[in-house]
């Protein structure tokens, strides 16, 4: 299990990811994707974590987000590394995304490059996969 709560069954796999997609395209989505681009342009330090929202070493994507907005999501960390669930719902409601739309950000932030990376690394991969999301023209 991961935070992002993906696993290797695929039921209805084709409906879910029609769901993200529609979650990312949608106007939420599009906010938060320009939100992060801009939260992660303005980090003095161009570096994400992985695996919790905040940790010593700095913050993940959707914490990035929840800076950028002035949103506390330190109470929905992973409880410790061997226990990675996260409320994904809560998480959703607390950043005004759609709950898959975090699942989404959670995976490719933790899961989506399947070779070591180092922080540095995952803000640009990040920075790239948002930026490649964005529409031209506002839903």
């Amino acid at each position: 299990m991961s935070r992002s709560g993906y696993t290797d069954d695929c039921e209805n796999h084709g409906l879910y990811r029609g769901t993200v997609a529609r979650a990312i395209r949608g106007r939420r989505g599009q906010q938060a994707l320009r939100d992060f681009i801009a939260a992660l342009d303005a980090m003095p330090e161009k570096r994400l974590a992985s695996g919790s929202f905040t940790t010593e070493n700095g913050v993940c994507s959707l914490g990035a987000l929840a800076q950028a907005r002035g949103v506390d999501v330190s109470d929905l960390n992973p409880p410790h590394p061997e226990d990675p669930w996260v409320d994904k719902e809560a998480v959703g409601r607390r950043l005004n995304i759609a709950e898959c739309m975090a699942a989404e950000v959670m995976y490719e932030n933790d899961e989506a490059n399947y070779y070591p990376e180092t922080a540095e690394a995952r803000w640009q991969r990040m920075r790239a996969w948002a930026s490649a999301r964005l529409l031209k023209v506002d839903p």
